[in-house]
């Protein structure tokens, strides 16, 4: 397979975003690493703080998160690129918040959804070394905006009512942020 080191976002409507994706068997291989290098090129080049395979139109069960502050996520905590294969996740209680997010496949809209406030997480890393984590706040949003895209959901799925959809323009003034 080649791969460009950055990679076409695959935007709403793409059939990619809504399949199953394959877990990953062998994590070493050649395709996967690069696949691996294309998705952190690719995120990097964004102002995005995850993406998943599918979103480069691959549906493998890969994922990164890699929160870090930015003009569309002011006040992301700032964390490493995490490569996360596999992953699984399990709240570890029945609460959930409601917060903004917007997603790189579907540009100029915000919406609030609900997530979990906290969950622990598994996944493979790049080594394929079985990894185990309790992820809150934000970075817990992230990884299961993230691990739906796996599952063939994208956020809008989890609105619970179309008044918290709202353009991104209209999303920057209500939160006082500029957009450019």
């Amino acid at each position: 397979m080649n791969y460009n080191s950055i990679s076409e976002i695959a935007q709403l409507g793409a059939k990619v975003l809504r399949l199953k994706a394959a877990a990953i068997t062998d994590s070493q291989s050649t395709e996967i690493q690069q696949l691996i290098k294309t998705l952190l090129d690719t995120l990097a080049s964004t102002q995005g703080v995850g993406i998943a395979a599918p979103q480069i139109s691959e549906s493998k069960q890969v994922i990164i998160i890699a929160s870090r502050p930015s003009p569309r996520y002011p006040n992301a905590p700032l964390m490493e690129p995490t490569v996360m294969i596999n992953p699984a996740y399990e709240a570890l209680s029945d609460t959930t918040e409601k917060d903004w997010e917007g997603c790189l496949s579907i540009p100029g809209i915000r919406a609030l959804v609900p997530r979990y406030k906290d969950i622990h997480i598994t996944y493979s890393n790049e080594q394929g070394t079985l990894v185990e984590a309790k992820l809150e706040g934000f970075v817990a949003r992230v990884f299961q905006h993230e691990f739906d895209h796996l599952e063939g959901k994208v956020y809008l799925d989890r609105v619970e009512n179309n008044r918290d959809i709202v353009a991104e323009s209209e999303y920057f003034k209500m939160v006082g942020v500029s957009s450019e």
